[in-house]
């Protein structure tokens, strides 16, 4: 059975991938990281993704590759160069961004813009420049929702979001991607609002993780 490490800095992407996880891949063993003070850190500090950061990265990896990590999947989406410096360090193993395999999928399938939605904003800074430069992305920033979630209202969360997912197709995007492991909740909302087929990253990211660990779904 492998061993994955899900290191979070959100306390709301938590749920949505162990949720996928147990019914995508309930033979998993999950170590499940939080530190829910990174991305406080990062929206206040006005010093981006420096050298204390990367450290704060490096220090969660190490310890889960010390308790015997097979997999480090990260579900925070504004620390790309972060945890592009874990991958070059630990290249015996997988080490995912959030977002890699949603951007493989979506480039893949896109036909048109694409529809990029976040709730935290740094996320729309960090991850444009991800994707292949070809790519037509259209953003948009579902404001209020994280802090809707934050409040327990989880209905205007994805309300938000949805009427975000709206506003894309009508100006044109014809897929829409959610930026982060918190919004897969809002999927079937924005699905609905939009009428168009709308990837999550965290979908993407357990299929990518069963191919790299050679993981075959029955």
């Amino acid at each position: 059975m492998p061993r994955i490490a899900l290191i979070h800095a959100l306390s709301h992407s938590v749920d949505p991938i162990n949720a996928v996880m147990a019914s995508q891949w309930p033979e998993a063993t999950l170590m499940n990281l939080l530190d829910d003070s990174l991305s406080a850190d990062l929206a206040r500090s006005g010093s981006g993704l420096d050298a204390a950061m990367h450290a704060r990265f490096q220090d969660l990896a190490a310890y889960a590759v010390g308790n015997g990590a097979q997999a480090i999947l990260f579900t925070c989406s504004a620390f790309g160069p972060c945890i592009d410096a874990v991958a070059r360090r630990y290249p015996q193993i997988p080490v995912l961004k959030p977002n890699e395999a949603m951007i493989a999928d979506a480039t893949g399938a896109a036909r048109g813009p694409l529809g990029l939605i976040a709730t935290f904003g740094p996320t729309l800074e960090s991850m444009p420049p991800e994707f292949p430069a070809a790519t037509e992305l259209r953003f948009a920033l579902a404001v209020g929702a994280l802090d809707a979630l934050d409040r327990g209202d989880a209905a205007r969360h994805d309300a938000l979001i949805a009427e975000q997912a709206r506003q894309l197709a009508a100006s044109g995007c014809e897929t829409i991607a959610l930026a982060q492991f918190s919004m897969a909740r809002a999927r079937h909302a924005c699905e609905q609002a939009s009428g168009k087929p709308v990837l999550t990253t965290v979908h993407s990211a357990v299929l990518a993780l069963q191919r790299r660990l050679g993981h075959r779904s029955q």
